[in-house]
């Protein structure tokens, strides 16, 4: 099968690549605007129609798309996000055999949802913000266009490779800084959210699933479990072994002491079915203040359409991210 891989180089990106290139039934090329693509094209500025020269030359059979930005001004987010995505689904339609695509979307689509309740495909999203409402619109060019399309609305991805302007990305530089320099506190937002967390290998692995399924649609990808991420945060604390204090901003101290499991019990990101974490938010509206308080995935979609679930653990995903920040020169 000939795929054509675009946003490479990005956080998901990367590690899609990595699981393409070792599936040996798999021609892949990457569009990207680097030295290192195949084929260098910016989506964000090229034309429709030159993309579908490019498409029609390579043939592919499925095109991936993990371009896209997280940061920046509400016009860089629109240009990479929005009108991107409306030059990869027009020039598919103008090609002699239009390709599947896969498009990877995110959670931040959905905006606030009611607390305690996992967020199915079928909600009415309501994002907040540029990105939120860029990434939505990006879905519904998809959506519209009438191609054999997939969109994968992923949750909060963590692991190795996480940029240093993410929330365990920033929390993973602060601990090495404070363990090298002998401090004694990292101050960090608010981690009084509940997330969805999931690792970016297994998202990886649902965007190979997707790109050789019949699925269409939205498909949320998750854990399907809700933790908070005060207690993701010490799971990262933990492996980094510092006893320091983490300070989060306009809120209490947490003492590693504090963390869920310290004495052995279950761990975040590894309850059961139904189970709802220590002082979840009860169920009902999100309350005022706090835009998203709660997220969590309702994978029944991806088991179902993709045979796909989540692999790795909470704790192996953050201990893989304090390994490769405590490794790096």
């Amino acid at each position: 099968m000939r795929v054509l891989l675009l946003g490479a180089d990005g956080f998901i990106g990367r590690r899609v690549t990595d699981r393409l290139l070792m599936d040996q039934e798999l021609q892949v090329t990457v569009l990207g605007r680097r030295d290192s693509a195949d084929i260098r094209f910016d989506l964000t500025t090229g034309s429709p129609g030159a993309l579908a020269r490019f498409l029609d030359a390579v043939a592919p059979q499925v095109v991936i798309n993990c371009a896209g930005a997280t940061y920046g001004s509400s016009r860089t987010l629109i240009r990479s996000n929005t009108l991107a995505v409306a030059t990869v689904c027009e020039a598919i339609r103008r090609c002699r055999e239009p390709a599947r695509l896969v498009h990877v979307g995110s959670a931040a689509e959905y905006g606030p949802v009611p607390g305690g309740v996992p967020v199915s495909e079928q909600a009415e999203p309501r994002p907040v913000g540029p990105y939120g409402v860029s990434k939505l619109a990006g879905t519904e060019l998809v959506l519209a266009s009438g191609l054999d399309a997939a969109v994968l609305r992923v949750f909060d991805v963590v692991g190795p490779g996480a940029p240093t302007a993410s929330l365990f990305g920033r929390l993973a530089e602060g601990l090495r800084r404070a363990l090298e320099r002998d401090e004694h506190q990292v101050r960090m937002p608010d981690l009084s959210g509940f997330r969805d967390f999931v690792d970016v290998r297994d998202v990886a692995r649902a965007i190979q699933a997707a790109a050789v399924s019949a699925a269409t649609g939205v498909v949320n990808i998750g854990s399907g479990h809700a933790v908070r991420a005060r207690d993701a945060a010490q799971l990262l604390v933990r492996a980094s072994g510092f006893e320091g204090q983490i300070v989060e901003e306009n809120r209490q101290v947490l003492l590693p002491a504090q963390a869920v499991g310290a004495g052995g019990d279950h761990l975040p990101g590894h309850h059961l079915p139904g189970h709802r974490p220590e002082g979840h938010r009860p169920e009902g509206r999100p309350v005022p203040g706090e835009p998203v308080p709660w997220r969590q995935a309702d994978v029944r979609t991806a088991r179902d359409r993709l045979g796909w679930r989540t692999q790795v653990p909470l704790e192996e995903s953050l201990g893989d991210v304090w390994l490769e920040t405590a490794c790096r020169v």
